[in-house]
């Protein structure tokens, strides 16, 4: 029996009843809203509309549900339940009888599929910041295990200065905890319970509504019932959410890429999250760091479904609302399953010290402390510069590298120079004199390192608060 069928004289069209159908995909929600159930029963038996003896029964009836949809495979393969609402009910029904109709007293679907959404996506950030504090970790630790070894920087995909590889790898965690932050961001702007909202303007039955958040470990009930049913600002947040951390870890998967070629030499990739060729035997593909890039178009794509879906809608409730769900689902299980595979990938990537420490001293990548030198010296920061760029100059026509240059050569460019540059021009000298909050001078990364720590160790206390 359809929850709706009763002023209807036709049966559906079978091809549209097939189509319209959610549960196919919304069944994913049957945790959620068995919990939600429980909780509106409870509201439903404090509220004197069901006796004690009966939400007793309708709560075992949900335990069990959920325990057979556990362990049956071939429980939700039902062809007629229209969504996840519905075939709760049904098997509710099989199981305790008419009693089972009570639970739908005083709510909705509309406040429902609002709650389970709710839900989902509160679980879904839970799930995703334990993943994160474990990929972050990954990434702390291959910053410590670096110590003081040295990679170029790049600019415009051009040698720009030496930095401690550490200091490289910190700037990729500082993407990803404000990719975590912002997610506690959305968490905290959903967590407010829908149920007692009825289908548009509020339950009929006078439900305890803030007892139902507390149950559901919501902080309060939503405000205002229209928005409750109509709201799907929390998906849409969490999506682009998901997509700006899908697009960081793009960025990490490209340069990842690069870094493993033979051109630039710098990692090896770990053969267990790689294939080969059909055609050359030589071949090793990174494949892991291609589909991480790839998928970020999916979940960026998942995010502009859900925009242009709710773009134009009028309050409250629609069925357009049903096309919101599945971009939700796929990008969320993207993500899930993208975080603990390229965890997996930094831990067994092999980093090529020595190839990095070479090429991060050719190119003339001092060229810039060699002007703080000259600045040093009382000359202006604009002669300065003009000065290096002419040794620079010089240097290209000779063959050489800036430290390589007869201190004869660098006083007739300017009179300031003298023998102290070669001090100057050092890889350790380059690297000390950034020697600022958030540069690479080894001292201020290793005080970047303890703050990671802290940071870290607050997102798994948060993420342990929540469990």
């Amino acid at each position: 029996m359809k929850m709706w069928s009763g002023r209807f004289r036709q049966p559906l069209d079978p091809e549209f009843e097939r189509w319209q159908r959610s549960f196919p995909f919304d069944q994913c929600l049957l945790p959620y809203e068995l919990e939600a159930s429980r909780a509106h029963a409870r509201a439903l038996e404090h509220a004197g509309v069901i006796s004690s003896e009966e939400l007793g029964e309708i709560v075992r009836g949900l335990e069990q549900i959920g325990e057979r949809a556990q362990n049956d495979s071939q429980f939700l393969a039902d062809d007629e339940a229209e969504d996840v609402h519905h075939f709760v009910e049904k098997q509710l029904v099989v199981l305790i009888g008419d009693t089972g109709y009570k639970l739908h007293s005083g709510r909705s679907r509309n406040e429902q599929i609002a709650t389970d959404l709710r839900l989902y996506v509160r679980a879904t950030i839970d799930h995703l910041q334990s993943l994160m504090a474990g990929w972050m970790d990954a990434l702390l630790s291959r910053a410590q295990k670096a110590g003081n070894a040295v990679i170029p920087a790049y600019t415009h995909l051009q040698r720009a200065e030496p930095v401690l590889v550490a200091h490289w790898l910190l700037a990729y965690l500082e993407m990803f905890l404000r990719d975590s932050d912002r997610l506690s961001d959305v968490r905290r702007r959903l967590n407010l319970c829908p149920l007692g909202s009825g289908a548009v303007a509020g339950a009929t039955l006078p439900l305890d509504r803030t007892a139902l958040a507390t149950d559901l470990a919501f902080e309060a009930p939503t405000a205002n019932s229209i928005d409750a049913t109509s709201d799907r600002d929390f998906m849409l947040e969490f999506v682009q959410a998901l997509s700006v951390l899908a697009l960081h870890l793009s960025r990490w998967a490209e340069e990842m890429l690069l870094f493993s070629t033979q051109e630039y030499g710098f990692i090896s990739l770990p053969e267990v999250y790689s294939t080969g060729s059909s055609a050359m035997p030589q071949k090793k593909n990174a494949d892991l760091l291609e589909l991480t890039r790839g998928k970020t178009g999916r979940v960026i794509g998942a995010a502009t479904t859900l925009l242009m879906t709710v773009k134009g809608l009028p309050l409250a409730y629609n069925k357009d609302m049903q096309e919101t769900q599945e971009p939700l689902f796929d990008a969320a299980r993207t993500v899930l399953a993208l975080l603990p595979l390229v965890t997996g990938w930094m831990k067994d990537a092999e980093f090529a010290y020595d190839r990095m420490q070479q090429a991060a001293q050719s190119g003339f990548m001092n060229a810039w402390t060699a002007a703080t030198y000259l600045v040093d010296r009382d000359v202006p920061s604009r002669l300065a510069h003009e000065a290096v760029g002419k040794a620079v100059k010089l240097c290209l026509e000779r063959g050489y590298e800036l430290q390589d240059l007869p201190l004869a050569d660098f006083q007739d460019i300017h009179a300031a120079f003298d023998n102290g540059i070669y001090q100057a021009l050092t890889l350790d000298s380059v690297l000390v004199i950034h020697n600022v909050e958030g540069g690479t001078a080894p001292a201020a990364v290793k005080q970047a390192i303890q703050r990671a720590e802290q940071r870290i160790a607050h997102l798994r206390g948060e993420v342990h608060a929540h469990a």
